[in-house]
């Protein structure tokens, strides 16, 4: 294993596999010695599992993505200071599902609020703490969300949360967003294509990680 990564995010569209490669890198760093912490985003507080309820619930569609970025970056900074700040600084890894990425691919980019401001206040939202990887799991959003949700998956359905239940117009801005923040921040991301078999997908990220 990488001894200059310690917090590594798994981001990208809905049903790229980034819960399922998350667990799979855990599973292999235990088996390597190592004994990650493993959070993810919006929450990984009970502070931000409330945010959380509120941001995804279907009963608030009007809700706006300047509403949705403050909401987001709250809910990081609650998890920032709680629990990703003390687990680096206690030597421990960090795997976290979603982080600032997510926050400018979705809001920043196909929200329309702006990658700067979008950075701008997550960066005061983190303090400073920002991923030492950020794997973006780059996938056609139509194929993620057959994935998640099956063939009917933009067709009112009910099991889809306020965020997936966006068109798909605004799930291929996000997919651009995420490859954008990918090329601004080359030095600190990797993109991984998740139209591969889960193994082939693990496969790359393991070489990344080096384990």
């Amino acid at each position: 294993m990488r001894d200059d990564l310690r917090f590594i995010v798994f981001d990208g569209v809905e049903g790229c596999g980034k819960s399922t490669q998350l667990a799979r890198v855990a599973e292999a760093l235990r088996a390597t010695g190592h004994d990650p912490v493993l959070t993810h985003e919006p929450g990984g507080t009970p502070v931000g599992e409330g945010v959380r309820s509120l941001l995804l619930a279907p009963e608030y569609p009007e809700m706006d993505p300047l509403t949705e970025i403050f909401l987001f970056c709250a809910s990081r900074a609650q998890h920032v200071q709680q629990i990703i700040a003390p687990a680096l600084e206690a030597g421990r890894m960090v795997l976290c599902d979603r982080f600032d990425a997510a926050t400018v691919a979705y809001q920043g980019h196909a929200g329309g609020q702006g990658v700067e401001l979008v950075e701008r206040i997550s960066g005061e939202a983190t303090g400073g703490v920002t991923p030492d990887l950020t794997v973006v799991l780059d996938l056609d959003p139509t194929v993620g969300m057959k994935r998640k949700f099956g063939p009917e998956a933009f067709e009112g359905n009910e099991e889809a949360d306020r965020i997936e239940r966006q068109e798909l117009a605004f799930h291929e801005k996000v997919r651009e967003g995420f490859l954008s923040y990918a090329d601004r921040h080359r030095e600190r991301c990797a993109v991984v294509d998740a139209s591969q078999m889960p193994d082939a997908v693990f496969g790359e990220i393991s070489g990344l990680l080096d384990i």
